[in-house]
């Protein structure tokens, strides 16, 4: 299901029938008052803010209950649109250079240079877009696209830099992780599980075509340096067209005995050890063992740390208040959810979707039955770590940028990227499905919101 979007209609008072129909980013209204029909659209974007879906909630319970009325509830809504954002803007920026940094440790790979360039991408990043884009709507259309060309200029640029001192995977990666639609991608995969085909089928193609644009911004961005930097552009296109296979061409005989009477012939091609540096490539990264630690990946014990200090900027990121038990469950659900797919992916390696659901099925075990047993509220207490694991099993299928061999196959990057979002919220949402079967298969069984975290 959907964020519910908050929104406020002048209603006549009197009306003899009232029709909502709810599309993404749009809700339209029908008022009939005798012969007369009114149509009223009311748009919506809607951003994720935790703590007025949490106080959303306690209102939608409290009538729901009939300890408050509905024009009580009506009030209290009332008040709660017209608040501002419990954080300035200047914080949520920098809750965005945080986020950004340790991700691009915990799921990139990157060094403790990469992070701060990467969070600083990001920084900038979440300044354009509420800044800028809120203000200019011709902007607002071309945002993800431009601040992707950024990032990807300015870490291929980096990553240019002799020595090695920058990855250009983990900063391209992690610099735009804010703005992948990954929860776009699972709510519309809940969606179309719950037989919501319309709803589904219009968010699931708009997530694709805007992966494949945010993909060829990245693309644009990287080769836009290298038609500046000459001497990039040749180290690039020299590194790419190397190959480690070594062709003879000619008649062939076996030398063990087996099939005497048989003389191949053709071309043979035979592989070569692998060198020194793709010995040593993580993540996309070539790291040296020999490196200073500041240019080497963070050692595992270190997520002990990082992954609770994400999932606390995260929910901060997301307007969650800072002085609330919420937060402490909500970082809580987001480590056992990291736990679980950490320990998915050692098993099963490769297998983003199945790494992914089990990530999932944690967190929603936890989530409903926190709802069911406590009485809180499982979307806000789940919505930090089912976010969490869209960045992780991306980047367990090689991350957001990856390296190919031609310049036809580096288009390819935007429809891959979106064919891995759409195979990660395919797992998170079987998950959670199963999660929410499982728990509430015995004693009391839930009447409403199906099909939600």
């Amino acid at each position: 299901m959907p964020v519910p979007l908050i929104c406020e209609v002048k209603l006549p008072t009197q009306c003899d029938l009232l029709e909502f129909v709810h599309l993404p980013n749009i809700i339209i209204v029908s008022i009939r008052n005798g012969d007369s029909t009114f149509t009223y659209f009311v748009r919506a974007t809607g951003r994720v803010a935790l703590t007025s879906l949490h106080e959303v909630h306690q209102i939608y319970r409290d009538v729901l209950h009939d300890k408050i009325g509905a024009e009580a509830g009506t009030h209290a809504l009332r008040q709660l649109l017209r608040t501002h954002p419990i954080y300035p803007l200047y914080l949520r920026c920098v809750l965005a250079l945080f986020s950004a940094s340790i991700i691009c440790v915990v799921s990139f790979g990157g060094s403790f240079f990469d992070m701060w360039i990467s969070g600083a991408c990001a920084c900038v990043l979440q300044y354009l877009g509420l800044s800028a884009a809120n203000k200019s709507a011709m902007y607002a259309n071309v945002y993800e696209v431009s601040v992707s060309i950024i990032v990807a200029f300015v870490a291929r640029a980096l990553s240019n830099i002799p020595g090695n001192i920058f990855c250009y995977s983990a900063i391209s990666s992690a610099g735009v992780v804010l703005i992948l639609p990954g929860y776009t991608v699972l709510v519309s995969a809940l969606e179309l599980m719950s037989k919501n085909m319309f709803c589904g089928s219009v968010r699931i193609v708009y997530a694709i075509i805007y992966t494949l644009f945010l993909g060829f911004g990245l693309t644009i961005g990287s080769d836009f340096y290298l038609v500046v930097d000459r001497r990039a552009r040749k180290a690039y296109y020299s590194s790419n067209t190397h190959t480690n296979l070594t062709y003879l061409q000619g008649h062939f005989e076996f030398t063990n005995g087996s099939a005497p009477s048989l003389h191949p012939q053709g071309v043979l091609g035979y592989g070569n050890p692998l060198t020194y540096e793709q010995q040593h490539i993580v993540k996309g990264c070539f790291r040296d063992p020999s490196w200073h630690w500041m240019k080497r990946p963070f050692p595992w014990w270190t997520l002990f740390f990082l992954v609770p200090l994400y999932s606390t900027s995260s929910s901060l990121s997301n307007l969650q208040r800072l002085r609330s038990k919420e937060l402490i469950i909500m970082v809580f659900f987001s480590c056992c959810a990291y736990a679980a797919n950490k320990g998915a992916s050692i098993v099963l390696p490769g297998r983003t979707h199945l790494v992914s659901a089990t990530g999932a099925f944690a967190i929603g075990l936890l989530g409903n039955l926190y709802s069911r047993t406590v009485g809180g509220t499982a979307f806000t207490s789940m919505v930090t770590g089912v976010l969490f694991l869209v960045p992780s099993g991306i980047a367990q299928g090689g991350g957001v940028t990856q390296t190919f061999h031609s310049a036809a196959e580096q288009y390819q990057t935007g429809f891959a990227l979106a064919l891995r979002m759409i195979s990660v919220a395919s797992g998170v949402a079987i998950g959670l499905f199963v999660s929410q079967v499982l728990v509430y298969l015995f004693g009391t069984r839930k009447g409403v919101a199906h099909f939600a975290f």
